[in-house]
């Protein structure tokens, strides 16, 4: 099985180099969090250094406990044996695919790791486009003809994987399309996977949320972690929800656990313990992260709407997906080429998501625009108008400039 490095750290790694060698890149390709971290999660983590022994498989005590409190306190009522703790929501889902088995049904498009980790398992997975105007769940009609169409066939599927808000188009999918979604999964008997690490960074702290565990709780299994709410990507901590009485599946999450990763980093979980019973300090930090992403991501859509771009309007994260087909400069591949050959701006590519590769779509990640340093990305978090602090403004110029010159390139000089 051949096996390639991940289309977003690839990016950011070429857009790095390119840098070091005096290129000017912005960097829209990376989908870090872009912030530092709270001063008391570093102290909780400084204190818990000298804890080194491996400890439980699905996490310490503690953390659990806490995880069962934060889905608690979000409306659904969970018991800490219902907590599985891994390094990153990542490692996670790889280990509910394996757990689980069969094939699942992925968005198209989706985050880039889905379908690879579906590959690495030896999963087949089906790709469903959303409904129109909508991201992060695939058509729930669409997903009950493909279901029965693949079991006919003599596939065995056996999950549907969600993200919510979605990854790459920042879209929160609306009650009445997570509903259908879990009324097809009682039809077919399908677990529901829940990728919700970006639950917390609602740009409207008053939008509804619906997460399929609301209406289907006992088949869906929830994700999330600390990467993107606290900027805690390298810390690599994740937790995840299993149903209520999911014994067998939690025994064999378990097993692939202890082969694969044996236990979360004992520090790290004792600052997670502190960061998942929403101290009020770091929620105010989680609101403040929202309400940054949502402006500059808002700012940045409006550069892709000046020149003509289709882009729906993000709801949560940080992320865009315009359309740029209008330009006639070719598929995601040539657009996210002349992008950052030409105008030095790094993006990726929709195609890496699973998306038609004649499609111009690519994927924009806002969160590497706040600063280089910490002093400037403390200001652009404290801000009441981060989009005129002049480092943000420089960015936004030298997209608008980029995208400007893109738009008057011919297709005939097009290689």
């Amino acid at each position: 099985m051949a096996v390639t490095l991940s289309a977003t750290l690839a990016a950011n790694e070429d857009i790095e180099r390119r840098r070091r060698a005096g290129e000017r890149v912005l960097n829209l390709a990376f989908g870090e969090a872009g912030l530092p971290v709270h001063p008391a999660l570093r102290e909780q983590l400084a204190a818990a250094s000298h804890r080194n022994g491996y400890g439980p498989v699905a996490g310490a005590a503690g953390l659990r406990g806490a995880a069962a409190g934060y889905w608690t306190r979000r409306g659904l009522i969970t018991d800490p044996e219902q907590v599985v703790c891994g390094p990153g929501s990542k490692s996670l889902l790889y280990g509910l695919l394996l757990a689980i088995g069969g094939d699942v049904v992925l968005t198209m498009p989706s985050w880039v790791s889905y379908a690879a980790q579906a590959d690495l398992v030896g999963s087949s997975p089906i790709l469903l486009p959303p409904p129109p105007g909508e991201g992060g769940v695939p058509d729930p009609d669409l997903v009950a003809e493909a279901v029965r169409g693949a079991r006919a066939r003599g596939r065995t599927v056996r999950s549907v994987l969600v993200t919510l808000p979605d990854n790459p188009t920042g879209m929160l999918a609306p009650r009445r399309t997570i509903s259908r979604l879990v009324e097809v999964a009682r039809e077919l008997d399908l677990y529901v996977i829940s990728d919700e690490i970006y639950r917390d960074l609602l740009h409207d702290p008053g939008q509804e949320y619906t997460s399929p565990a609301d209406l289907a709780p006992e088949r869906t299994l929830i994700t999330t972690g600390l990467s993107k709410s606290l900027a805690l990507g390298g810390w690599r901590i994740g937790v995840a929800r299993l149903p209520d009485g999911a014994d067998d599946l939690r025994g064999r999450l378990l097993a692939v656990a202890s082969e694969i990763w044996s236990a979360p980093a004992a520090p790290v979980q004792e600052a997670a313990v502190y960061a998942f019973t929403d101290p009020p300090e770091l929620t105010e930090r989680i609101t403040r992260s929202g309400r940054l992403h949502g402006t500059v991501a808002h700012a940045v859509r409006d550069r892709f709407l000046a020149i003509g771009a289709s882009v729906p309007a993000p709801q949560g994260g940080f992320y865009l997906y315009p359309d740029l087909g209008h330009l006639g400069l070719g598929g995601s591949a040539e657009i996210t080429r002349l992008l950052l050959d030409t105008h030095g701006i790094g993006v990726l590519p929709g195609h890496a998501f699973g998306d038609d590769p004649a499609a111009a779509r690519v994927r924009v990640a806002v969160s590497l625009m706040y600063g280089e340093t910490h002093e400037e990305r403390m200001a652009a978090l404290e801000s009441s108008d981060p989009l005129r602090l002049p480092w943000i403004k420089a960015s936004l110029d030298h997209l608008a400039l980029g995208l400007a010159e893109l738009s008057l390139t011919r297709p005939a000089l097009v290689s």
